[in-house]
């Protein structure tokens, strides 16, 4: 499905000339085909949705970083541009789970795997990306843990 929705995008914004949204589904589909690659090399068929909604979280947690030193050597331009790329790639992501319901869900899964002590963090954050994949913000999540287990 959001295989499917990549390709109609771009062919969509192409159609419209649209030069912006047409980069940054391209930027997606590459990197889309980079993850089915490393996964026919660990004997899978291609990239699981999963995968796929982690590769573009991570894009559009490098695009923030490239607008914070972009607004720090006032190139505002080129900020612009990495803000609107991020738009185009949020289209993709599930809805964004607030701070609440990354908190539920953690003591949901501390409950569930009997998680108490910073040695269980890598189980509790395996849970999330398993089942949250592309819906929160990992580094806020993994925060969070660190604070609900001391």
């Amino acid at each position: 499905m959001l295989r499917d929705d990549l390709q109609k995008a771009l062919k969509d914004a192409m159609l419209n000339h649209d030069t912006g949204t047409t980069s940054a589904v391209r930027l997606i589909i590459a990197g889309m085909k980079e993850k089915d690659v490393d996964a026919r090399g660990k004997g899978q068929e291609r990239a699981s949705d999963a995968d796929l909604l982690s590769m573009m979280q991570g894009m559009i947690k490098q695009r923030n970083e490239s607008i914070k030193m972009y607004l720090d050597g006032n190139r505002q331009d080129l900020a612009d541009k990495e803000m609107s790329e991020i738009k185009v790639i949020e289209k993709f992501l599930p809805k964004q789970m607030s701070e609440a319901e990354i908190e539920t869900a953690i003591k949901a899964i501390m409950a569930a795997t009997g998680a108490n002590s910073m040695k269980d963090m890598g189980k509790i954050m395996g849970e999330l990306k398993g089942k949250y994949a592309g819906q929160l913000d990992f580094s806020k999540a993994s925060a969070m843990i660190k604070t609900l287990l001391s």
